[in-house]
């Protein structure tokens, strides 16, 4: 059995065409969506089109949640330039995802972590928080921290998204956790729980295929190139250089706290 994994698309259509088209090559039987799809300055009624029509097995994640239900003036600025975006149908589509999914015998997807969709799962944020380049404010969850986060949740493969880092990590029980990374954004700045910077350094686009090798799974994280300047050029005509930047670079060149963001204006 062959899975595709992807996650994190917010919005950026040419990195999931890009990536869809991979996928299509690489023959995989399944492809699973790890929730936060729309969100963000660039094509999110269009994403929402095109994977509406798909119709791949999907969930939530926190910027589906938000958008959902947060009255607008709370809203982040790619969560309100979404919402004003999407027509009914779709955000009827985003209301009816899952928060969490069994695809597949043995496997198990979640956003975040199992109990929550703002939880890394694969990565820890440092109680210094962000210090500087050198320091981004994050690291590798240990084995311990991954097992205490996956709770009750048996299955040998748990999949997982949020954080858009690609990685794997096979706990001393024998389940797998794995990230694909994000389809659409390779870097960005949070302050939740503390101010930190996730950086891939490279603007290409991420997702996993795996493929069940007897008890085993093989894994692959892909890192898949696609037009990046269109969807910087998106970002900067929305106002949002914070974007433009981790779109050319996948690294954080304007913070999201500084960064002069229009009122949305999607089209």
């Amino acid at each position: 059995m062959s899975i595709a994994v992807i996650s994190d698309v917010h919005g950026n259509l040419p990195a999931l065409e890009a990536v869809l088209a991979d996928i299509a090559a690489s023959g995989a039987e399944l492809t699973l969506n790890l929730g936060d799809i729309l969100s963000g300055p660039l094509w999110p009624a269009e994403t929402a089109q095109r994977l509406m029509a798909l119709d791949l097995p999907t969930i939530r994640g926190n910027h589906e949640r938000q958008l959902l239900t947060l009255p607008r003036e709370r809203m982040g600025a790619s969560d309100a330039f979404a919402a004003e975006a999407i027509t009914a149908s779709q955000r009827d589509w985003l209301a009816s995802l899952p928060a969490t999914m069994e695809p597949a015998d043995g496997v198990y997807c979640c956003h975040g972590t199992p109990d929550s969709d703002l939880r890394y799962f694969l990565e820890t944020v440092t109680p210094e928080g962000w210090r500087g380049p050198a320091e981004p404010g994050l690291r590798a969850a240990t084995p311990a921290e991954v097992a205490e986060r996956a709770g009750g949740v048996r299955h040998g493969l748990i999949l997982c998204g949020h954080t858009h880092v690609p990685r794997a990590l096979r706990l001393h029980d024998g389940r797998l956790v794995v990230n694909p990374g994000s389809v659409g954004l390779q870097a960005y700045d949070d302050g939740h729980p503390r101010p930190h910077v996730v950086e891939n350094g490279t603007p290409h686009a991420r997702y996993a295929l795996l493929t069940r090798r007897g008890a085993e799974w093989q894994i692959e994280l892909r890192a898949i190139a696609y037009d990046w300047e269109s969807a910087a050029r998106r970002a900067e005509a929305q106002g949002r250089g914070d974007w433009a930047d981790a779109l050319r670079q996948g690294r954080v060149g304007r913070w999201e706290r500084d960064a002069q963001a229009s009122p949305p204006q999607p089209g």
